[in-house]
Protein backbone atom coordinates (compact mmCIF):
# COMPACT_ATOMS: atom_id res chain seq x y z
CA UNK A 1 0.00 0.00 0.00
CA UNK A 2 1.61 3.19 -1.06
CA UNK A 3 1.22 6.44 1.03
CA UNK A 4 1.74 10.01 1.42
CA UNK A 5 1.74 13.32 -0.30
CA UNK A 6 3.45 15.04 -3.03
CA UNK A 7 2.80 15.79 -6.78
CA UNK A 8 2.60 13.13 -9.40
CA UNK A 9 3.95 12.26 -12.21
CA UNK A 10 2.55 10.56 -15.50
CA UNK A 11 3.49 7.17 -16.48
CA UNK A 12 5.86 8.77 -19.45
CA UNK A 13 7.94 10.79 -16.35
CA UNK A 14 9.77 8.74 -14.18
CA UNK A 15 9.21 8.88 -10.49
CA UNK A 16 5.48 9.03 -8.61
CA UNK A 17 5.82 10.61 -5.46
CA UNK A 18 3.07 9.49 -2.96
CA UNK A 19 0.08 11.25 -3.02
CA UNK A 20 -3.24 10.81 -1.33
CA UNK A 21 -7.05 11.31 -3.38
CA UNK A 22 -10.25 11.27 -2.21
CA UNK A 23 -11.36 12.06 1.62
CA UNK A 24 -9.51 10.46 4.15
CA UNK A 25 -12.21 10.65 7.37
CA UNK A 26 -11.14 11.31 10.57
CA UNK A 27 -11.73 9.32 13.14
CA UNK A 28 -12.45 10.53 16.65
CA UNK A 29 -9.85 11.15 19.03
CA UNK A 30 -9.14 8.77 21.40
CA UNK A 31 -5.99 6.90 23.27
CA UNK A 32 -6.49 3.38 22.64
CA UNK A 33 -3.70 1.48 20.71
CA UNK A 34 -4.47 0.76 17.05
CA UNK A 35 -5.16 -2.83 16.22
CA UNK A 36 -2.19 -3.82 15.55
CA UNK A 37 -0.43 -3.17 18.18
CA UNK A 38 -0.73 -5.19 21.20
CA UNK A 39 -2.49 -3.29 23.92
CA UNK A 40 -1.11 -2.18 26.59
CA UNK A 41 -2.77 -1.24 30.11
CA UNK A 42 -0.95 2.42 30.35
CA UNK A 43 -0.86 4.53 27.51
CA UNK A 44 2.93 5.67 28.18
CA UNK A 45 5.87 3.33 26.69
CA UNK A 46 9.22 3.85 27.65
CA UNK A 47 12.34 3.09 25.70
CA UNK A 48 14.51 0.46 25.43
CA UNK A 49 18.06 1.50 26.84
CA UNK A 50 18.69 3.45 29.94
CA UNK A 51 19.22 6.92 29.72
CA UNK A 52 22.45 7.84 28.26
CA UNK A 53 24.49 10.39 30.00
CA UNK A 54 24.40 13.90 28.42
CA UNK A 55 26.58 14.18 25.34
CA UNK A 56 27.96 17.84 25.91
CA UNK A 57 26.25 20.81 24.27
CA UNK A 58 24.01 19.23 21.47
CA UNK A 59 25.09 20.76 17.58
CA UNK A 60 21.77 19.04 16.38
CA UNK A 61 19.29 21.24 14.49
CA UNK A 62 16.82 18.47 14.62
CA UNK A 63 13.62 18.91 16.65
CA UNK A 64 13.77 21.88 19.54
CA UNK A 65 13.14 24.98 20.03
CA UNK A 66 15.04 26.98 22.44
CA UNK A 67 12.49 29.26 24.75
CA UNK A 68 13.40 33.25 25.52
CA UNK A 69 11.56 34.51 28.53
CA UNK A 70 9.37 37.33 26.05
CA UNK A 71 8.66 36.56 22.28
CA UNK A 72 10.62 38.95 20.34
CA UNK A 73 8.85 42.22 18.63
CA UNK A 74 8.44 43.19 15.27
CA UNK A 75 7.72 41.06 12.00
CA UNK A 76 10.14 37.71 11.63
CA UNK A 77 10.72 36.34 8.15
CA UNK A 78 8.39 32.60 7.17
CA UNK A 79 9.61 31.03 4.90
CA UNK A 80 7.17 28.33 2.63
CA UNK A 81 7.97 25.78 0.96
CA UNK A 82 5.45 24.66 -1.71
CA UNK A 83 4.97 21.83 -4.94
CA UNK A 84 4.98 24.39 -8.38
CA UNK A 85 3.80 21.23 -10.51
CA UNK A 86 0.78 20.14 -8.54
CA UNK A 87 -2.98 21.62 -9.37
CA UNK A 88 -3.17 24.81 -7.74
CA UNK A 89 0.71 25.08 -6.63
CA UNK A 90 2.66 27.95 -6.30
CA UNK A 91 5.42 29.66 -8.03
CA UNK A 92 8.58 28.99 -6.07
CA UNK A 93 9.50 29.62 -2.25
CA UNK A 94 6.63 31.74 -0.32
CA UNK A 95 7.91 34.78 1.20
CA UNK A 96 6.01 35.72 4.43
CA UNK A 97 6.39 37.36 7.72
CA UNK A 98 4.75 37.05 11.09
CA UNK A 99 4.26 38.86 14.44
CA UNK A 100 5.79 36.64 17.18
CA UNK A 101 3.22 37.86 19.71
CA UNK A 102 0.35 37.32 18.46
CA UNK A 103 0.86 34.91 15.50
CA UNK A 104 -0.27 36.79 12.78
CA UNK A 105 1.35 35.96 9.00
CA UNK A 106 1.39 38.78 6.55
CA UNK A 107 2.37 37.45 2.50
CA UNK A 108 5.68 38.91 1.00
CA UNK A 109 5.69 37.36 -2.20
CA UNK A 110 7.81 34.38 -3.90
CA UNK A 111 11.32 33.30 -4.46
CA UNK A 112 10.85 32.03 -8.10
CA UNK A 113 13.71 29.27 -10.10
CA UNK A 114 13.24 26.70 -7.47
CA UNK A 115 11.16 23.91 -8.96
CA UNK A 116 8.76 21.39 -5.92
CA UNK A 117 10.77 23.00 -3.10
CA UNK A 118 8.91 21.17 -0.62
CA UNK A 119 11.45 21.05 2.29
CA UNK A 120 13.42 24.05 3.70
CA UNK A 121 16.10 24.02 6.07
CA UNK A 122 18.16 26.99 6.94
CA UNK A 123 21.99 27.46 8.06
CA UNK A 124 23.08 27.87 11.74
CA UNK A 125 24.24 31.60 11.05
CA UNK A 126 20.79 32.54 8.86
CA UNK A 127 22.41 33.58 5.78
CA UNK A 128 21.73 31.01 3.74
CA UNK A 129 18.01 28.64 2.76
CA UNK A 130 18.56 25.72 1.59
CA UNK A 131 15.57 23.85 -0.03
CA UNK A 132 14.81 20.39 -2.36
CA UNK A 133 13.80 20.41 -6.02
CA UNK A 134 11.56 17.16 -5.42
CA UNK A 135 11.40 16.32 -8.99
CA UNK A 136 12.94 13.28 -11.20
CA UNK A 137 16.56 14.33 -11.20
CA UNK A 138 16.47 15.63 -7.85
CA UNK A 139 18.33 18.89 -6.69
CA UNK A 140 19.23 21.17 -3.86
CA UNK A 141 19.21 25.18 -3.78
CA UNK A 142 20.71 27.33 -2.05
CA UNK A 143 18.81 31.13 -1.38
CA UNK A 144 21.04 34.24 0.01
CA UNK A 145 19.53 36.35 3.06
CA UNK A 146 17.85 38.55 3.55
CA UNK A 147 17.70 38.99 -0.34
CA UNK A 148 16.39 35.83 -1.44
CA UNK A 149 19.13 35.39 -4.01
CA UNK A 150 19.14 32.25 -5.80
CA UNK A 151 23.02 31.00 -5.73
CA UNK A 152 22.56 27.70 -7.74
CA UNK A 153 21.86 24.24 -7.36
CA UNK A 154 23.26 20.91 -7.38
CA UNK A 155 22.35 17.56 -7.91
CA UNK A 156 21.16 14.95 -5.22
CA UNK A 157 22.33 11.89 -7.43
CA UNK A 158 18.63 10.71 -7.19
CA UNK A 159 15.14 10.95 -7.43
CA UNK A 160 12.57 12.76 -5.30
CA UNK A 161 14.48 14.50 -3.14
CA UNK A 162 12.25 15.33 0.41
CA UNK A 163 14.59 16.08 3.01
CA UNK A 164 17.88 18.08 4.04
CA UNK A 165 19.24 19.43 7.08
CA UNK A 166 22.06 21.33 7.45
CA UNK A 167 24.76 20.07 10.01
CA UNK A 168 25.22 21.97 12.94
CA UNK A 169 28.88 22.76 11.81
CA UNK A 170 27.88 24.57 8.99
CA UNK A 171 29.83 23.02 6.04
CA UNK A 172 27.38 20.19 5.15
CA UNK A 173 24.37 19.87 3.77
CA UNK A 174 22.40 16.21 4.18
CA UNK A 175 19.61 15.16 1.91
CA UNK A 176 16.89 12.35 1.44
CA UNK A 177 15.94 11.06 -1.78
CA UNK A 178 12.90 9.51 -1.89
CA UNK A 179 12.37 8.01 -4.84
CA UNK A 180 15.21 6.31 -5.18
CA UNK A 181 16.01 5.48 -1.91
CA UNK A 182 20.07 7.13 -0.96
CA UNK A 183 21.02 10.23 0.94
CA UNK A 184 23.81 12.81 -0.29
CA UNK A 185 26.11 15.17 1.40
CA UNK A 186 27.35 19.01 -0.20
CA UNK A 187 30.00 20.58 0.87
CA UNK A 188 28.97 24.39 1.71
CA UNK A 189 31.27 26.91 1.23
CA UNK A 190 32.23 30.30 3.09
CA UNK A 191 29.43 31.97 1.23
CA UNK A 192 27.04 29.29 1.65
CA UNK A 193 27.01 28.14 -1.42
CA UNK A 194 27.13 24.49 -2.07
CA UNK A 195 29.67 22.56 -4.12
CA UNK A 196 29.44 19.00 -5.92
CA UNK A 197 28.16 16.27 -3.74
CA UNK A 198 30.58 14.41 -1.98
CA UNK A 199 28.85 11.39 -1.31
CA UNK A 200 25.96 9.84 -1.71
CA UNK A 201 24.85 6.60 -0.13
CA UNK A 202 22.02 4.52 -1.55
CA UNK A 203 19.91 2.00 1.00
CA UNK A 204 20.28 -1.55 -1.34
CA UNK A 205 19.52 -3.88 1.94
CA UNK A 206 17.35 -4.99 3.94
CA UNK A 207 14.03 -5.72 1.03
CA UNK A 208 11.33 -3.17 1.30
CA UNK A 209 8.75 -3.81 3.17
CA UNK A 210 5.32 -5.18 2.61
CA UNK A 211 3.32 -3.02 -0.10
CA UNK A 212 6.45 -1.15 -0.70
CA UNK A 213 8.32 -1.11 -4.02
CA UNK A 214 11.77 -0.40 -2.45
CA UNK A 215 13.86 1.84 -0.61
CA UNK A 216 12.22 5.45 0.42
CA UNK A 217 14.41 7.65 2.29
CA UNK A 218 12.54 10.10 4.32
CA UNK A 219 14.99 12.34 6.40
CA UNK A 220 18.39 12.77 7.13
CA UNK A 221 19.69 14.71 9.67
CA UNK A 222 22.43 14.74 12.57
CA UNK A 223 22.46 13.25 15.92
CA UNK A 224 22.74 15.91 18.89
CA UNK A 225 26.58 14.28 20.07
CA UNK A 226 27.31 15.64 16.40
CA UNK A 227 29.34 12.98 15.56
CA UNK A 228 26.72 10.68 13.79
CA UNK A 229 23.93 10.87 10.99
CA UNK A 230 20.63 9.28 10.76
CA UNK A 231 18.97 8.36 7.62
CA UNK A 232 15.08 7.54 8.07
CA UNK A 233 13.82 5.08 5.48
CA UNK A 234 9.98 4.64 5.09
CA UNK A 235 10.72 1.70 2.44
CA UNK A 236 12.90 -0.51 4.13
CA UNK A 237 11.53 0.23 7.86
CA UNK A 238 15.71 0.79 8.97
CA UNK A 239 16.32 3.75 10.28
CA UNK A 240 20.30 3.63 9.01
CA UNK A 241 23.16 5.43 11.14
CA UNK A 242 26.53 7.01 9.60
CA UNK A 243 29.62 8.53 10.76
CA UNK A 244 30.84 11.46 8.78
CA UNK A 245 33.99 12.25 7.74
CA UNK A 246 34.36 16.08 8.32
CA UNK A 247 37.07 16.94 5.83
CA UNK A 248 36.49 14.65 2.93
CA UNK A 249 32.11 14.70 3.50
CA UNK A 250 31.81 10.69 3.17
CA UNK A 251 29.63 8.61 4.93
CA UNK A 252 30.23 5.20 6.60
CA UNK A 253 27.70 2.48 8.01
CA UNK A 254 28.14 1.83 11.43
CA UNK A 255 24.57 0.69 12.09
CA UNK A 256 20.91 -0.07 11.50
CA UNK A 257 17.92 -0.28 13.47
CA UNK A 258 15.11 -2.01 11.93
CA UNK A 259 11.78 -0.93 13.04
CA UNK A 260 8.50 -3.58 13.04
CA UNK A 261 8.01 -4.75 9.27
CA UNK A 262 5.52 -2.41 7.83
CA UNK A 263 5.79 0.45 10.07
CA UNK A 264 6.90 2.86 7.47
CA UNK A 265 9.17 5.34 9.62
CA UNK A 266 9.07 8.46 8.25
CA UNK A 267 10.00 11.27 10.67
CA UNK A 268 12.76 10.98 13.82
CA UNK A 269 13.03 13.62 16.28
CA UNK A 270 15.66 13.50 19.58
CA UNK A 271 14.89 14.78 23.16
CA UNK A 272 17.30 17.53 24.53
CA UNK A 273 19.21 14.92 26.95
CA UNK A 274 20.53 13.34 23.65
CA UNK A 275 19.87 9.98 24.82
CA UNK A 276 16.39 9.17 23.46
CA UNK A 277 14.83 9.68 20.29
CA UNK A 278 11.14 9.43 19.12
CA UNK A 279 9.92 7.86 15.35
CA UNK A 280 6.87 8.93 13.50
CA UNK A 281 5.92 5.73 11.49
CA UNK A 282 3.67 6.33 8.53
CA UNK A 283 2.20 3.31 7.67
CA UNK A 284 1.06 1.56 11.00
CA UNK A 285 0.06 4.79 12.23
CA UNK A 286 2.47 4.41 15.38
CA UNK A 287 5.16 6.13 17.39
CA UNK A 288 7.85 4.84 18.74
CA UNK A 289 10.10 5.55 21.64
CA UNK A 290 13.92 4.94 20.57
CA UNK A 291 16.79 4.59 22.95
CA UNK A 292 20.07 6.19 21.58
CA UNK A 293 23.75 5.60 22.13
CA UNK A 294 25.86 8.62 21.42
CA UNK A 295 29.28 6.53 21.47
CA UNK A 296 28.23 4.24 18.95
CA UNK A 297 25.12 6.08 17.38
CA UNK A 298 23.19 2.70 17.60
CA UNK A 299 19.39 3.48 18.00
CA UNK A 300 17.34 0.80 19.83
CA UNK A 301 13.73 1.02 18.58
CA UNK A 302 10.91 0.64 21.38
CA UNK A 303 7.62 -0.29 21.48
CA UNK A 304 4.37 1.29 18.84
CA UNK A 305 1.95 3.45 20.63
CA UNK A 306 -0.77 5.05 19.27
CA UNK A 307 -1.12 8.01 18.05
CA UNK A 308 -4.90 8.95 19.68
CA UNK A 309 -6.40 8.99 16.21
CA UNK A 310 -7.86 6.01 16.19
CA UNK A 311 -7.65 2.54 14.92
CA UNK A 312 -7.44 3.16 10.84
CA UNK A 313 -3.88 5.10 9.63
CA UNK A 314 -3.57 8.36 9.78
CA UNK A 315 -0.29 9.04 8.29
CA UNK A 316 2.13 10.86 10.87
CA UNK A 317 4.05 12.93 8.89
CA UNK A 318 6.52 14.93 11.64
CA UNK A 319 7.55 15.59 15.49
CA UNK A 320 8.45 18.60 17.66
CA UNK A 321 9.88 18.31 21.05
CA UNK A 322 9.98 21.52 23.10
CA UNK A 323 13.55 22.24 24.37
CA UNK A 324 12.83 21.97 27.80
CA UNK A 325 12.28 17.87 27.10
CA UNK A 326 8.51 18.17 28.82
CA UNK A 327 6.11 17.72 25.81
CA UNK A 328 6.12 16.00 22.21
CA UNK A 329 3.60 17.07 19.35
CA UNK A 330 2.99 14.83 16.37
CA UNK A 331 1.33 16.07 12.98
CA UNK A 332 -1.56 13.80 11.65
CA UNK A 333 -2.26 13.88 7.93
CA UNK A 334 -5.72 11.85 7.69
CA UNK A 335 -6.44 12.74 10.68
CA UNK A 336 -6.31 16.71 10.41
CA UNK A 337 -5.03 17.32 14.07
CA UNK A 338 -2.00 17.27 16.11
CA UNK A 339 -1.08 14.71 18.96
CA UNK A 340 0.20 16.03 22.27
CA UNK A 341 2.23 13.89 24.41
CA UNK A 342 3.83 14.49 28.03
CA UNK A 343 7.51 13.81 27.63
CA UNK A 344 8.10 11.35 31.22
CA UNK A 345 11.06 9.72 32.72
CA UNK A 346 13.52 11.95 31.52
CA UNK A 347 13.06 11.36 27.95
CA UNK A 348 12.34 7.34 28.11
CA UNK A 349 8.62 7.65 28.22
CA UNK A 350 5.49 9.09 25.89
CA UNK A 351 2.45 9.72 27.23
CA UNK A 352 -0.43 10.45 25.17
CA UNK A 353 -2.29 13.93 26.18
CA UNK A 354 -5.02 14.72 23.41
CA UNK A 355 -5.36 15.47 19.67
CA UNK A 356 -5.76 19.13 18.70
CA UNK A 357 -7.94 19.89 15.16
CA UNK A 358 -5.15 21.43 13.01
CA UNK A 359 -8.02 23.63 11.03
CA UNK A 360 -6.68 22.74 7.77
CA UNK A 361 -6.52 19.56 5.48
CA UNK A 362 -3.56 17.37 5.66
CA UNK A 363 -0.84 18.80 8.09
CA UNK A 364 2.38 17.80 6.25
CA UNK A 365 5.02 19.47 8.29
CA UNK A 366 4.88 21.39 11.85
CA UNK A 367 7.37 23.89 13.39
CA UNK A 368 8.24 25.77 16.02
CA UNK A 369 9.29 29.74 16.00
CA UNK A 370 12.91 30.16 17.19
CA UNK A 371 11.31 31.34 20.93
CA UNK A 372 9.01 28.20 21.07
CA UNK A 373 6.07 30.01 21.57
CA UNK A 374 4.43 29.65 18.38
CA UNK A 375 3.71 26.20 16.30
CA UNK A 376 3.52 26.16 12.75
CA UNK A 377 1.50 23.47 10.40
CA UNK A 378 1.62 24.05 7.26
CA UNK A 379 -1.32 21.84 5.44
CA UNK A 380 -0.47 20.36 1.93
CA UNK A 381 -4.48 19.79 0.93
CA UNK A 382 -6.11 23.13 2.38
CA UNK A 383 -3.54 25.48 1.28
CA UNK A 384 -3.05 27.01 4.58
CA UNK A 385 -0.82 27.58 7.20
CA UNK A 386 -2.61 27.26 10.46
CA UNK A 387 -0.53 28.91 13.66
CA UNK A 388 -0.85 27.78 17.39
CA UNK A 389 0.09 29.10 20.17
CA UNK A 390 2.29 27.00 23.31
CA UNK A 391 1.30 27.20 26.52
CA UNK A 392 4.70 27.26 27.99
CA UNK A 393 3.82 25.41 31.36
CA UNK A 394 1.72 22.88 29.97
CA UNK A 395 2.09 22.32 26.20
CA UNK A 396 -1.20 23.32 25.06
CA UNK A 397 -1.80 24.60 21.70
CA UNK A 398 -4.48 27.37 21.41
CA UNK A 399 -5.14 29.07 17.36
CA UNK A 400 -3.71 31.97 17.06
CA UNK A 401 -6.38 33.74 14.13
CA UNK A 402 -7.31 31.60 11.26
CA UNK A 403 -5.28 30.42 8.69
CA UNK A 404 -3.02 31.99 6.27
CA UNK A 405 -3.52 30.96 2.90
CA UNK A 406 -0.37 29.86 0.80
CA UNK A 407 -0.42 27.20 -2.55
CA UNK A 408 -0.42 23.90 -1.55
CA UNK A 409 1.75 24.57 1.50
CA UNK A 410 4.21 21.62 2.78
CA UNK A 411 6.80 23.26 4.58
CA UNK A 412 6.81 26.15 7.32
CA UNK A 413 10.19 27.79 8.39
CA UNK A 414 9.67 30.42 10.42
CA UNK A 415 13.18 32.27 12.01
Amino acid sequence: MSSGAGPSRGTGGGWTRRRFFGALAGAAAITTVPACAAPRADPAVTAPLPKAPPPGPSASAAASAPVSPAPASGPRPLFLGTYTSGDGGGKGIGVATYDPATGAVTGGGVVTGVDNPSFLAVHPDGRTLYAVDEQTAGAVTAVRLPGNEVLGSRSTGGSGPCHLSVHPNGRWLLSANYASGSVAVHPIDASGALGERTDLAAHTSPAPGPGQQGPHAHQFVTAPDGGHLLAVDLGTDTVYSYRLDDTRGTLTEVSRARTRQGAGPRHLTFHPGGGYAYLANEVDNTVTVCGYDPATGRLSVGEPQSTGTGSGTSYPAQLLVTSNGSYAFLANRGHNSLTRYAIEADGARLRLLDTVPVDGDFPRHIAFSPDGRLLFAANQRSSTVTVFRVDQESGELRRAGEPFVSPLAVCALPL
